[in-house]
C-alpha cells in the first residue's frame, strides 16, 4: 500500500492534469446542440468545453464589443456576422485546420454577409414563422395578421429581437425585412404598438415551454424551435405566413483575441463531420447546411416542407442584411415597444 501522503499527491496530480485540459469557451443559442456533441468532443480531444447561452444577436454584439467575454467561439446570425466583421470583432479562420469545410453545401458559402467566407462557417439554418397550438386555435392560420387578433389576447408571444421582432409588421405592410426608410420603420412601430395589448410576452427562448403548455397559442418563432415543441405536442404546427418572412443562417465564428483559436477551429472542423452535423439537426430540428450530413438526417425532417421549404415558399423569404445606420432606429423602436 502507498503511504497516504503519496496517494494524496497522486490524486492531486490527477486533479491538476484534469484542470490542465485546454478549455473552449462556447457561447451559443439555447436548445441548439445535440446532447452528445460536447461530451464526445471533450473525450476525443482531451478538452473541456465551457458552454453558455444567449437569447439574441444583440447580446452577442454587446459581449464582443466589450472584449468578447472570454469566449473562443460563438454563433451569430447572418446580418450580425456582417456587423461583427465591419467592426473588426472576428478572427479570420485558418481553413487548413478546417478541412471538413468541403462538406458545406455551396449555396451556403461566400454569402452576402461574408462574401469571401473568411470569418464564418454555417452551423444551422431555418425559417421564421408562427407556431400554432391547434387545440385552442381552430381557424386556419396563414398570415401574420393572426398576431393582431383580439381573440388571442394574452396568448401571443413575439421574438425578443430588434430585427426579428419587427418582421410581422414590416411584412404585413409590404416592406422588406431589411427596410431602412425611417418613415416606413415608424409605420411598423405604430403597427406593433397596436399589437402590444394582445402580446403575453416578448421572448426568444421561453416561448417553447409556453407553446407546449398551452399558455401561449400563437408563438412567433424559429422553425427548429417550433419543431422541438411539435415532437412533444402533436397539437402544435408551424406555418410560414403568406406575406413572407426571412430565412436565416447561424454561423460559427471566433471572436477577436480568442485565447484558444486553434481549439475553436478544431471544434468547427468536428462540427462539420457528417454524423456530428446530422446529430445536431436530428436533435434540434433545424436544417443543416452540411451536404454530407443531409443523407443522415431523419426522413421526417428531410421531408418536412417547413424545415426545407419548396421553391415557391423560398421565393417569399429574404435573408436579413446589415442595415447600417438604421440599426440605431431598430434599436430605439424595439426599446420603445418593450418599455411602453
Amino acid at each position: 500500500m502507498k503511504p497516504i501522503h503519496l496517494v494524496a499527491l497522486a490524486l492531486l496530480g490527477a486533479t491538476c492534469a484534469r484542470d490542465a485540459r485546454p478549455v473552449l469557451s462556447f457561447y451559443n443559442w439555447s436548445y441548439y446542440i445535440a446532447e452528445n456533441t460536447i461530451p464526445d468532443f471533450e473525450s476525443e480531444f482531451g478538452a473541456k468545453v465551457v458552454y453558455d447561452n444567449f437569447s439574441s444577436n444583440g447580446e452577442v454584439l454587446a459581449k464582443l464589443q466589450t472584449g468578447g467575454g472570454g469566449y473562443d467561439l460563438t454563433v451569430p446570425s447572418d446580418y450580425m456576422v456582417e456587423i461583427l466583421i465591419r467592426q473588426g470583432l472576428l478572427e479570420e479562420l485558418d481553413f487548413s485546420k478546417i478541412p471538413n469545410i468541403a462538406n458545406i453545401d455551396p449555396q451556403f458559402r461566400n454569402t452576402p454577409f461574408d462574401p469571401e467566407g473568411r470569418y464564418s462557417v454555417p452551423y444551422q439554418w431555418g425559417t421564421t414563422g408562427i407556431g400554432v397550438n391547434t387545440r385552442y386555435v381552430k381557424e386556419v392560420i396563414d398570415s401574420w395578421e393572426a398576431l393582431w387578433n383580439p381573440a388571442y389576447k394574452g396568448r401571443i408571444s413575439v421574438i425578443d429581437d430588434m430585427r426579428s421582432g419587427l418582421v410581422p409588421a414590416l411584412r404585413l405592410l409590404g416592406y422588406s425585412v431589411n427596410e431602412t426608410d425611417p418613415a416606413r420603420l415608424q409605420e411598423a412601430r405604430d403597427l406593433m404598438f397596436k399589437q402590444k395589448a394582445f402580446v403575453r410576452t416578448y421572448t426568444s427562448d421561453t416561448y417553447l415551454d409556453l407553446l407546449k403548455s398551452g399558455d401561449v397559442w400563437l408563438a412567433m418563432g424559429w422553425s427548429g424551435d417550433i419543431y422541438q415543441v411539435m415532437r412533444e405536442n402533436p397539437d402544435v404546427v408551424f406555418i410560414i405566413p403568406k406575406e413572407g418572412s426571412y430565412i436565416w443562417v447561424d454561423n460559427l465564428v471566433i471572436p477577436k483575441g480568442a485565447r484558444n483559436k486553434a481549439l475553436a477551429e478544431s471544434f468547427i472542423d468536428y462540427i462539420l463531420r457528417a454524423q456530428v452535423g446530422a446529430d445536431i439537426s436530428n436533435h434540434t430540428g433545424y436544417s443543416t447546411p452540411n451536404r454530407a450530413a443531409f443523407p443522415l438526417v431523419a426522413d421526417t425532417l428531410r421531408n418536412d416542407p417547413s424545415l426545407y421549404p419548396p421553391a415557391e415558399v423560398r421565393q417569399r423569404l429574404e435573408f436579413m442584411k446589415d442595415v447600417g445606420d438604421a440599426t440605431a432606429v431598430y434599436t430605439r423602436i424595439w426599446n420603445e415597444i418593450k418599455s411602453h
